[in-house]
């Protein structure tokens, strides 16, 4: 069985397309709402790594997660079960569209590591397969059908975090700001110092003003992982310290 053993909790992930990664970590330990939350959501669990991570740091919220494929639906439940906040857990197998269709609960804080290649995007170039390719790109859960799931769960005092491409972080803004989520805090991320900016991370909250107020503008910070090969900055290594056994 294929295991990533955190400080406090084990994931186990042979099951499941999409393994842990840098971009479900890096949410995981960034994400922070504006008020205390009581009730998170995550979309999308995969393994259930972020919706673990969640849970550790918040330890007085419930902590729902929904997954659309089986075998990870499976996986993210008894990882669930195994961590030592099985009893605040849970993740529910459906799509996203059915679960903010039928779902009345409002959550005070929402994260997502969605599927965020283009789903019109050549996909032949890559031999994956259908579970993986379910994963990775956003044919299953585009970003407008996100953003309008969010708009319908997220409490009005809420806050929603996300991590997606940069290349696509305009795009993503103005179609939430359709539905007034606008962004408070953009941390871009970069590789190394050299490398290109290759995600966002965004802290959203609605604000429902009147249409001549324009929101104020984010606080828009930037982040480096490495400094080379496996050297990892001190801002990472402190962002991330509390999960990593080696930080």
């Amino acid at each position: 069985m294929s295991l990533f053993t955190f400080k406090q909790f084990t994931v186990a992930q042979d099951r499941c397309a999409q393994k842990i990664g840098t971009d479900g970590v890096l949410l995981g330990a960034w994400s922070t709402p504006v008020e205390k939350p009581y009730t998170i959501l995550d979309i999308g669990a995969g393994t259930g790594v972020i919706a673990l991570m969640l849970a550790q740091r918040f330890l007085q919220a419930q902590v729902d997660a929904i997954e659309l494929d089986v075998d990870a639906h499976a996986q993210a439940t008894e990882n669930f079960e195994e961590s030592p906040w099985g009893d605040r857990l849970f993740c529910y197998h459906a799509s996203f569209q059915e679960f903010y269709e039928e779902i009345e609960e409002r959550y005070d804080f929402i994260v997502s590591n969605p599927p965020f290649y283009d789903g019109g995007s050549v996909k032949s170039s890559e031999q994956i397969d259908a579970k993986r390719q379910q994963a990775r790109f956003d044919d299953s859960l585009p970003f407008e059908e996100l953003i309008y799931g969010v708009y319908k769960l997220l409490e009005t005092d809420g806050t929603f975090c996300c991590i997606i491409p940069y290349d696509r972080e305009d795009r993503f803004l103005e179609i939430a700001a359709h539905y007034k989520l606008f962004p408070q805090k953009i941390t871009q991320v970069r590789g190394t110092v050299t490398s290109a900016i290759k995600r966002s991370l965004l802290q959203m909250c609605f604000h429902f003003e009147e249409e001549s107020r324009v929101p104020e503008k984010p606080l828009i910070e930037e982040m480096v992982i490495e400094h080379d090969r496996h050297d990892y900055t001190n801002e990472y290594q402190q962002l991330v310290k509390d999960f990593y056994l080696k930080m």
